[in-house]
């Protein structure tokens, strides 16, 4: 969708009377979205979605775009106590079931706000992986809410360019070797895949967000 078609279908839902949301990783490619979004309407909500477990570089950069494109970012945690998200030998679970770390961070907090609103604004890319690549524009959640992913169609040459036109700030990680970055103990440094550098050495490459919060369509 170009810029202008992601105006005019927020316009619409907002002519429907539907709440509207969007949740931000704060990682560079994300942010492209999020200022979209601000020069449509600053009054769709900005969820991060704070495990607890990011980098101290994220959570400035997080900072540093919030101030910069003038946005209120509210901050989404579990309610699960870090101390009771460890296993049998008190280890942390991202150390012995990351699947079941990332549903209590991240999809259980997301899930409370599909009862919420009405549209999830979801930056995924069809690019970057094979579970979204089947994605379309328009999918449904579990639950009444609508999944919109206006950035579907993206190449990374959009986003790079979009983001050098706009001056957009790049994740300090980056300069680093971080090309995909999540939550510190599960982020490491790749220098193939764009989403290689997450859950290294698992067989893991979605954390529930685009899995389990959509509509079963089978």
């Amino acid at each position: 969708m170009t810029v202008s078609e992601i105006g005019r279908q927020i316009e619409n839902y907002k002519k429907r009377g539907l709440s509207l949301f969007t949740t931000c990783s704060f990682q560079s490619h994300s942010i492209v979205l999020l200022h979209i979004l601000t020069t449509i309407d600053k009054n769709i909500t900005v969820y991060f979605i704070n495990t607890g477990f990011h980098f101290t570089e994220t959570i400035a950069y997080k900072n540093q775009i919030a101030a910069l494109l003038k946005i209120n970012v509210k901050s989404l945690s579990s309610h699960v106590p870090k101390s009771l998200q460890k296993d049998m030998n008190n280890q942390f679970l991202f150390a012995s079931d990351a699947d079941h770390c990332c549903y209590i961070n991240k999809t259980m907090p997301v899930n409370g706000l599909l009862h919420m609103y009405d549209v999830w604004i979801n930056g995924v890319r069809a690019d970057q992986s094979s579970t979204r690549k089947n994605f379309k524009t328009e999918e449904p959640t579990p639950h009444h809410a609508i999944r919109f992913h206006p950035m579907l169609d993206w190449t990374p040459k959009m986003i790079y360019d979009y983001a050098k036109t706009h001056n957009l700030p790049k994740h300090p990680l980056e300069e680093k070797g971080f090309f995909s970055i999540g939550c510190e103990p599960c982020t490491h440094k790749f220098e193939i895949s764009s989403r290689g550098g997450r859950w290294y050495g698992l067989k893991k490459t979605e954390c529930g967000l685009n899995t389990d919060l959509i509509a079963d369509k089978k």
